[in-house]
């Protein structure tokens, strides 16, 4: 005899707070679920263990990995680049790698007491307005300071 279960399964799902897939019924105690009316009676079958819940499947990561080892094995050699160097790495995560460059820089030598309170806002100012090309010019500029003393 085929019964239609799928109330009592969204009782379950409702009670344990999980998805209908989840709800698994033990195939031979089919009549002693559908007979199962009440919450209480629902939670008694839980614990016979006549409803189990099935363990949640993750996402496999094996196809991942597979497209990791081959993105691996191809060569990203001078050869085989195509397109700009803008094209590679944007123009953005250049000027932001060379700012944060630029202000460690000033930061380490701050605390070294190498230049004074002043000049490192005067410099730090300098590097946001972008007037200062790289680290080496930043550097002359640093001498600069030093020789102003």
């Amino acid at each position: 005899m085929v019964v239609n279960l799928r109330t009592k399964r969204q009782l379950v799902s409702r009670i344990l707070r999980v998805g209908l897939g989840r709800v698994k019924f033990d195939p031979e105690y089919l009549d002693d679920v559908a007979d199962a009316i009440t919450r209480d009676n629902i939670r008694s079958l839980i614990t016979a263990n006549v409803i189990q819940i099935k363990p949640i499947k993750g996402t496999s990561k094996g196809r991942a990995y597979f497209k990791k080892l081959q993105r691996r094995k191809r060569g990203t050699k001078q050869g085989s680049k195509k397109g700009s160097i803008g094209a590679r790495v944007g123009k953005k995560e250049v000027y932001v790698n060379k700012i944060r460059a630029m202000r460690y820089r000033l930061k380490v030598l701050k605390s070294r007491k190498e230049i004074t309170n002043e000049n490192y806002w005067k410099l730090y100012k300098q590097v946001s307005g972008n007037q200062v090309r790289n680290l080496a010019h930043l550097r002359t500029l640093i001498e600069e300071v030093r020789s102003k003393k």
